[in-house]
């Protein structure tokens, strides 16, 4: 038998449905909010890739300018 299984077991017998509930939500939420952050990161680093690479053209293209 898994934790999950005698986690929710122990709710279970205890008569605390509404706390098992409130335990899920707060898992879920959790999840939610660290793969939220994960996706952020991953943007985060692609902008700064784009905004290097601009740099460089800039760079690269200044000296041609008037």
């Amino acid at each position: 038998m898994g934790a999950l299984e005698q986690v929710i077991i122990a709710f279970v017998k205890r008569g605390d449905i509404g706390h098992l509930g409130l335990l899920l939500w707060a898992a879920a939420a959790s999840g939610f909010a660290f793969l939220l952050l994960r996706e952020i990161a991953v943007a985060n680093k692609r902008f700064d890739a784009f905004v290097r690479e601009l740099d460089r053209f800039n760079a690269r293209h200044e000296e041609n300018w008037p």
